[in-house]
């Protein structure tokens, strides 16, 4: 009996997700990713110099570096990169699913990150650490037209993408509505909307919720926009399009947190 064609692509794309790596590159990517234990190490290529200052997180990982001089350093990344003389290749790290990231909170908030076609992987890096600072349950993007696990994202996030959960699913109006059943309060940031972030939590900052980011320039998509709770402002933003997408992420998960005292 012939598979249908869905499922023979799930099984292509399920095979080439097995397959696939990236290179990380940075000191501190690096010795982040080496000092995770869920990480999946496969090959570490380091000048002397950098071996010193991950001797520790070298030793931790049980790994054997390819120890190279540094005009011999040859690693498939852009040549552009500033790799501080240190590489590793991985495979990408896995989250779960979203149900299960999304009730992970302890006595923290839920909040979460959800991006409409942000594709600058500099960006979500930086979206990244300020998720893991603020205390965000997950960053989650679509398997199209968001950035995937690079070794620029990583470098950017600087040791975030090891801890914050960075999930990408097949469509991000679907994750809307899962998390609308979950009890999640779904607010999209637009410019132009006539509440505020306070103004939509008042009473109930204490609620999950999910904020959706758009890209710079064209901003959230209208089947987003109408998927979404509401529409918000940053209050003190003038408009949305004055603040850089990973700016907006921090100053829009800092406003939706509860206010003590």
């Amino acid at each position: 009996m012939k598979k249908p064609k869905w499922v023979v692509e799930k099984e292509q794309q399920k095979r080439k997700s097995a397959a696939e790596t990236l290179w990380l590159f940075g000191v501190h990517a690096v010795r982040d990713a080496l000092m995770n234990p869920a990480r999946e190490k496969l090959r570490l290529v380091v000048t002397k110099n950098a071996h010193d200052k991950l001797a520790e997180a070298i030793n931790a990982s049980g790994m054997t570096p390819e120890i190279v001089e540094p005009r011999k350093f040859s690693v498939p990344i852009d040549p552009q990169s500033v790799h501080q003389g240190a590489a590793l290749e991985v495979k990408p790290l896995h989250w779960g699913s979203l149900a299960e990231r999304a009730i992970t909170g302890g006595d923290r908030p839920l909040r979460l990150i959800l991006l409409d076609r942000v594709t600058d992987p500099h960006n979500v890096g930086a979206i990244l650490r300020s998720a893991e600072v603020f205390g965000a349950q997950a960053v989650i993007g679509t398997r199209h037209h968001s950035a995937p696990e690079t070794g620029a994202l990583a470098k950017t996030a600087s040791g975030a993408l090891e801890r914050q959960p960075y999930l990408r699913l097949r469509n991000l109006a679907d994750a809307i509505s899962e998390l609308q059943q979950m009890g999640y309060l779904v607010l999209g940031l637009d410019g132009e909307a006539e509440q505020t972030i306070e103004d939509a939590l008042e009473g109930r900052q204490d609620a999950p919720v999910a904020l959706v980011l758009g890209a710079e320039g064209p901003g959230l998509r209208e089947k987003t926009k109408e998927t979404v709770d509401a529409l918000v402002r940053i209050d003190f933003a003038g408009g949305f399009g004055s603040l850089n997408v990973s700016n907006a992420a921090a100053v829009a998960l800092y406003a939706s947190l509860p206010r003590k005292g």
